[in-house]
């Protein structure tokens, strides 16, 4: 250490060793700065929120099922029938059901819990990162965070990864709180975050548990054998919190309770350990699509997942939805390390904490890259958030290391050099996206070079001087990502596959429609469109739906189509592209205050990450004497079934589950339900296969013959055309169960 410990953490302590700072102690501007990024956050979050409408209806339609129905409240089922539950744990549907069910269906009721947790991730973040390192360290680590651009796009939709990014930096916070003076309660409470974060997305959750759980069994200042008594409680509140529901659907009978959607087998276990587990690391996702184990071009492996390796979360459009500071990040850590690396072992010093928190933050960080860089499996871009608040600490705290040694020459160099590599980084980035603020490219290197370039000389110029140098660095480094954050929110986002900012080539989502959808291919263009009437109209985006250059329609430039969209090989044995889709955001259909919502092409039939959009002949259709049906009607593929659910406010059947390959319900249990008299229509759909996140198509489709489900799916359509008469209702093909054309049905 080349200072004393008050000059590396200026704020003064309250009691030696423990980070605790008292009430006295806060500069007059911290509670206004603080207040100020929460605000500020908040209004970025919840800007134009309703042009999203449904957002991800697969879950839109669960969160519908769940306010109207507490058991599919509890299992998290795709429709009030409660035949089948979405492919993932409930936690992050509760909040969102708690919602609807107080203020009734609509896209806010929605969508801004949500965003609140966006401002809560916010918060913790800068409270974890303020107790070892001041009040300006939090408040720059919060903002890094809030102006991530994956971030500003996931907290504003309704996929389940914005409460597991909460509990992640929850977890580290309570972490780092156990270990200032080994405190039990805290590692508890952090045991108890992994177990709600393993409700919400399964495994994913425990990514993190290897170098925190190394990190307290080294590092905590009390003798080993209760370090490990403490962890052993820890992972027993974790297993407590996580495996209650477990064990209650594992135990319930199986025929009075939906079916696991996602798994072959109905069981929750084989869900979480096979096709949400291992299977996205190897790629063997049993009842989704192969994964990626095929191999990409190139031979870096992904398959249709993209390239895997080491910088897979630096390329294409990735990129730019987490890479902004990623190069700065990892910088930082370094230097952090180095600087307090004379620290002793225990946390009961500054030095020791500000390590501790330094290994928290970055082994969190670094374990989640490499298993996103490697895994072989399902990966969407926006799986990217959970490495938001990771990074954005560690921009804090080593800006904060730094700037307290930068009277050191190794200090100021380093410091001068991060910030140079950002404004390159951040141009490079910023280029990426044809014809998107070419002179905010320019103004981000020259700014960010020229801060860089001053910074060792600006205190020789007196303290504003160096404020202002300072000031301009921070604007460079944040400015792109901030750009991103503002395309981001200014843009429609609904379907299955979303990304933040432009377009850029090679990307799967992104403002613009899937094939055949809004804004895709044959599609009736606008970027994420909005369908305030169910009928197509009014764009999403302003000036028609362009963005970052890209032509009307969600494609690229000159009308092309992304890289990677269309490769050698043509299509996937679904029918759909191989190595990605056209931008996704026009997929599910979009609208204000509980609309109808649809994908799909204007008047066409849904698809697997689009649904169908619903006329409201079909509407009228399926409300009609629907209360005398446990299902109004049935669809093949959840999307198709929620459009339908979504817009009508009755069940609707999604046989086969996301993908329509689960084996739900058999062809027998259907046959039962249609003379029992629980369903009403059946809706003819072309759907695919992938996943309930936005997977690709493939692997047979509809669960028919070689598809995973064993063609349950197909053997039900098949039956259904033999024995019903077809109609077309609003464009779309119904068949009315309750009359059937051959006695035998």
């Amino acid at each position: 250490m080349t200072t004393a410990a008050p000059s590396l953490f200026p704020v003064p302590e309250a009691r030696a060793g423990t980070g605790r700072r008292t009430a006295v102690d806060r500069p007059r501007w911290e509670l206004p700065s603080l207040a100020g990024l929460l605000i500020a956050t908040a209004v970025l979050l919840l800007w134009d929120l309703g042009s999203s409408g449904y957002a991800n209806s697969f879950y839109s339609a669960a969160v519908q099922a769940g306010s109207e129905s507490w058991k599919a409240f509890f299992f998290g089922s795709s429709d009030a029938g409660n035949s089948i539950t979405v492919d993932k744990p409930p936690a992050s549907l509760w909040p969102m059901m708690l919602s609807v069910r107080l203020f009734g269906l609509g896209s806010w009721q929605i969508l801004v819990p949500q965003a609140l947790m966006g401002v809560a991730t916010t918060g913790v973040l800068y409270a974890a990162v303020r107790r070892q390192f001041g009040p300006g360290a939090g408040l720059l680590s919060g903002a890094a965070f809030a102006l991530t651009p994956v971030a500003a796009l996931m907290f504003r939709f309704n996929n389940p990864d914005a409460l597991l990014t909460l509990l992640l930096t929850v977890t580290v916070y309570c972490v780092l709180r156990a270990l200032d003076g080994a405190r039990t309660r805290w590692l508890v409470w952090a045991g108890v975050a992994v177990g709600f974060a393993f409700l919400t997305k399964t495994l994913q959750a425990f990514v993190i548990l290897p170098p925190l759980a190394l990190l307290y069994a080294v590092c905590a200042p009390v003798r080993l054998r209760k370090r490990l008594g403490q962890l052993l409680l820890a992972g027993l509140a974790m297993v407590v919190a996580g495996g209650w529901w477990v064990a209650v659907v594992e135990l319930w009978p199986a025929s009075s309770r939906p079916y696991i959607g996602g798994s072959q087998n109905n069981s929750f276990l084989e869900l979480t350990l096979g096709y949400n587990g291992l299977g996205r690391i190897n790629g063997n996702e049993t009842g989704s699509v192969g994964g990626g184990g095929r191999g990409g071009a190139g031979g870096g492996g992904g398959g249709g997942w993209g390239e895997t390796g080491i910088d897979r979360l630096f390329s294409g459009n990735i990129g730019g939805q987490i890479a902004w500071l990623l190069p700065a990040a990892l910088v930082l850590l370094v230097a952090g390390l180095l600087i307090t690396w004379r620290a002793r072992r225990a946390t009961d010093s500054l030095e020791g904490m500000a390590r501790a928190a330094f290994l928290a933050w970055g082994g969190s960080m670094l374990i989640t890259a490499v298993v996103f860089s490697y895994m072989q499996g399902i990966f969407h871009e926006y799986y990217t958030v959970a490495l938001a608040p990771f990074a954005a600490a560690l921009i804090g705290m080593g800006a904060a290391v730094l700037w307290e040694e930068r009277g050191g020459k190794a200090a100021a160099i380093t410091l001068s050099g991060t910030l140079a590599l950002t404004a390159v980084w951040s141009f490079v980035l910023l280029g990426r996206a044809t014809g998107y603020l070419p002179w905010l490219r320019w103004a981000v290197l020259v700014g960010g070079l020229l801060a860089a370039a001053a910074l060792p000389f600006a205190a020789r110029a007196g303290r504003r001087a160096l404020q202002a140098t300072a000031a301009l660095g921070v604007a460079a480094a944040l400015a792109g990502p901030f750009a991103y954050c503002l395309t981001t929110v200014s843009t429609a986002h609904t379907g299955s596959i979303v990304t933040a900012g432009p377009a850029v080539a090679g990307s799967r989502g992104g403002p613009g429609g899937m094939m055949g959808g809004p804004g895709g291919p044959g599609g009736t263009g606008g970027f994420g469109e909005r369908l305030q009437d169910g009928q197509g109209r009014q764009g999403g985006m302003p000036n028609g739906g362009r963005q970052g250059g890209g032509q009307q329609g969600g494609m690229p430039p000159q009308g092309a189509m992304p890289q990677g969209a269309m490769p050698q090989g043509g299509t996937a044995p679904g029918g759909m592209p191989q190595g990605g889709m056209p931008q996704g955001q026009g997929g599910a259909g979009a609208g204000r205050g509980g609309e109808r919502f649809g994908g799909g092409g204007q008047g066409g039939p849904g698809g697997l990450l689009n649904g169908a959009r619903v006329s409201a002949e079909a509407e009228k259709a399926l409300t009609t004497d629907a209360d005398e049906y446990t299902w109004a009607a049935a669809a093949i593929g959840s999307q198709n079934a929620a459009s339908y659910q979504l817009a009508s406010g009755v069940p609707v059947m999604p046989i086969g589950g996301f993908n329509g390959s689960d084996p739900s319900p058999t062809l027998e249990q259907f046959q039962k339900y249609v003379r029992d008299g629980k369903i009403h229509w059946f809706i003819g759909q072309n759907t695919g296969a992938g996943d309930a996140e936005g997977g690709m198509p493939g692997g047979g489709g509809r669960g028919g013959p070689g598809g995973p489900g064993g063609g349950t799916s197909t053997e039900i359509e098949t039956w259904i055309k033999a024995n019903f008469k077809e109609s077309t209702v609003g464009g779309a093909t119904f068949y009315d169960l309750t009359a059937p054309t051959a006695p035998t049905a």
